[in-house]
């Protein structure tokens, strides 16, 4: 609270009571203005400058004490004494807001060095996350196949009977139709088995020559375990064009397998698909034996002609991996089913 310094300064009940001067008042209120001077310069915070202007500008404030004895001057000396106390007021409003603007710089530039943001300090370390090792193989694998010239073309996961099998010259009576293997959603729609439907749809829309990949999910009615899960992703791989041969499909189907697991022998075995003839199965020797890694094979001619496309003039070749596959092998994991768990211990090693 502001203490309210009389000495040498009469109440207002003291000046009705006695005889004034004008020099006796302004003599007051000299003295008060060397003080509200002092104070207000003083005054640490807002709290202490509101309290010293309603003690010097409130109605019951000091200057409207000393300002009471007005009413017993001569009427001559009364505007003289206004305009004295009219001139103190305004001198004391200012002081008043002049300090505020101080004590409000002073709080500012005392928060701006305390909370200054030091940019050649070292950073917070925060630790960064990073590919699941799946997703990584994934992008490896569509890497180098983007290096030799492919495109990557994506399809729907709910396919038909007839892009699922017979587009791809696979028959009614075959094993790959039972419901053990796959599964269907009503006797013509299914999950699709496998990611060459997607080959299929993108020759229905684009003509040869054509070099694309097909990456995403598959489903099939596996059993749990070590090495299979009922859902996984296979890579489809397919080139289409005039005089492609068997050399070509070699050629590039090593290619890849260098530059994913590096320079191995790779080893091509004759193997049986119903949409490529001939057809084959392929090893890599890792870590001391063969390991079977992908299959594939020339397009067979009666999937071209289901396409509309004349197999005297053009020749494809085609291959499929499984990712979860070539992720284990690359990362010595022992058990797919870590590839989609939440393990942190076993997600940071990569």
């Amino acid at each position: 609270m502001l203490t309210v310094v009389t000495r040498n300064i009469p109440t207002q009940a003291t000046l009705v009571s006695s005889t004034v001067s004008l020099e006796d008042i302004t003599a007051q209120l000299d003295a008060l203005e060397t003080e509200a001077t002092a104070r207000i310069a003083a005054a640490a915070g807002s709290r202490e400058l509101e309290q010293l202007r309603i003690g010097l500008l409130g109605k019951k404030g000091r200057i409207s004490a000393v300002l009471g004895a007005m009413g017993r001057l001569p009427g001559d000396q009364r505007p003289l004494l206004g305009q004295r106390a009219n001139l103190l007021k305004q001198q004391v409003q200012s002081l008043l807001r002049q300090q505020v603007s101080a004590l409000e710089a002073a709080a500012m530039a005392e928060r701006l060095a305390t909370e200054t943001l030091d940019v050649t300090a070292p950073s917070t370390f925060l630790p960064a996350g990073h590919r699941h090792p799946l997703l990584s193989s994934l992008d490896r694998i569509v890497d180098i196949f983007s290096g030799l010239g492919y495109g990557v073309a994506d399809g729907p996961e709910i396919e038909s009977d007839h892009y699922n099998f017979s587009a791809l010259n696979i028959p009614e009576n075959h094993p790959a139709r039972d419901m053990q293997d796959t599964f269907y959603l009503d006797p013509g729609t299914l999950l699709r088995t496998h990611t060459s439907p997607v080959q299929i749809r993108y020759l229905e829309k684009t003509p040869p020559p054509v070099r694309v990949i097909a990456p995403g999910r598959v489903y099939r009615r596996d059993a749990v375990d070590a090495t299979h899960s009922p859902v996984f992703h296979q890579v489809e791989v397919l080139a289409v064009d005039e005089a492609l041969n068997f050399g070509h499909l070699r050629g590039t189907v090593t290619a890849f397998l260098r530059a994913f697991f590096g320079d191995l022998p790779v080893r091509f075995r004759a193997s049986y698909f119903p949409f490529t003839e001939p057809s084959a199965e392929v090893d890599v020797l890792w870590r001391g034996r063969w390991l079977e890694v992908m299959g594939c094979g020339m397009v067979d001619p009666a999937v071209l002609a289901g396409l509309g496309l004349d197999p005297e003039r053009h020749s494809g070749f085609a291959a499929g991996l499984g990712v979860e596959r070539f992720c284990m092998v690359r990362h010595g994991i022992d058990d797919i089913r870590r590839l989609y768990g939440s393990d942190l211990r076993f997600l940071r090693q990569f």
